[in-house]
């Protein structure tokens, strides 16, 4: 059996590629002894990067690219028009099985291009989502899904949501049964709209997972759920107000391990699920301690085999229908 072996797009952010270099290199020695990185994007420049960072090992690899897809760049367009991108690259080897993960802090909407045109969903997943694990005051995380990829979603997409986020939680977190919760505007089951509904009627009779009912946004932070399922529009905006508070704090100088946990950089990466192998999206203006920990990320999320297990509960779950 081969190595693991980690794809990353050395192109991808607001300061690539010497802050995805400095990341790798700074993340190199917390993998495990055999993983080795393989770097999608220009080869001097990673080269030069390298060596400004004293780099010597053996466990680098770089896919020479010539094009990169910018945040200004339409992604589907872009993806298709652009078949030397690092990010194309990268899915090229991903679909290959030449790597076994992918990561970048380039252009989300370019990633799940990627996705869709390459690995494709997951057999019997209506639509993939970008999760985001957030601190809750526990000391724990929260899973948020989706936080941005659909701002619309059927019943039937939360119900999925709400499977794929407690495999999530199970296989990453080692949690037995994981909570999962439905974001809505009050606690009883008549709250919301027709959506949420309808989507609280499909996750309570759901046997695969734990479905503990409706989450207020008062109860967002407390931890009374490790999973709350909630389309992409209300999901990013949650994100979005988690990231502001960490500012808010550390403008005004709060001293307070929650605030700090907030940090986008602790995480690295947000999962995006439903898809066909592991793919990490990282913040765009992702600092070197974010890509580090974007880097760290993949190769938990490899181990953890999440991907796999949401295509062998999906896959049962066509083979049932069919019969």
């Amino acid at each position: 059996m081969r190595n693991l072996r980690i794809g990353i797009d050395a192109m991808g952010g607001d300061f690539a590629p010497d802050a995805v270099i400095k990341g790798v290199v700074e993340a190199i020695p917390m993998l495990d002894p055999t993983t080795q990185v393989v770097l999608f994007g220009d080869k001097e420049a990673i080269e030069r990067c390298l060596k400004e960072e004293g780099y010597e090992g053996d466990r680098i690899e770089i896919v020479a690219t010539t094009e990169v897809i910018t945040m200004h760049d339409h992604p589907a367009k872009a993806f298709q028009t652009k078949p030397d991108s690092s990010i194309r690259k990268s899915y090229e080897y991903l679909k290959a099985g030449k790597i076994d993960g992918i990561a970048s802090a380039g252009s989300t909407g370019a990633m799940m291009a990627g996705a869709m045109f390459t690995v494709g969903t997951t057999e019997g997943v209506i639509r993939p989502a970008v999760s985001a694990p957030i601190a809750n005051v526990r000391g724990g995380y929260t899973l948020i899904i989706d936080v941005g990829l659909n701002v619309d979603c059927k019943p039937e997409v939360l119900h999925q949501y709400g499977i794929m986020g407690s495999i999530y939680a199970k296989d990453l977190w080692k949690l037995e049964a994981p909570r999962v919760g439905l974001l809505n505007i009050g606690e009883e089951e008549s709250k919301g709209n027709a959506a949420a509904k309808a989507a609280y009627a499909m996750l309570a009779e759901e046997k695969d997972i734990n479905f503990v009912g409706n989450i207020e946004g008062k109860d967002f932070f407390l931890g009374k759920a490790d999973v709350i399922v909630c389309d992409g529009f209300m999901g990013n905006v949650l994100l979005k107000l988690s990231e502001s508070l960490r500012y808010i704090a550390a403008a005004r100088k709060v001293d307070d391990k929650f605030f700090d946990s907030l940090n986008y950089e602790i995480t690295g990466g947000t999962p995006a699920l439903g898809v066909n192998g592991v793919v990490i999206v990282g913040h765009g203006s992702s600092t070197v301690l974010a890509l580090k920990n974007m880097v760290l990320q993949t190769e938990l999320s490899i181990k953890a085999g999440y991907a796999e297990d949401i295509r062998k509960a999906f896959a049962q779950r066509v083979t049932t229908t069919a019969e």
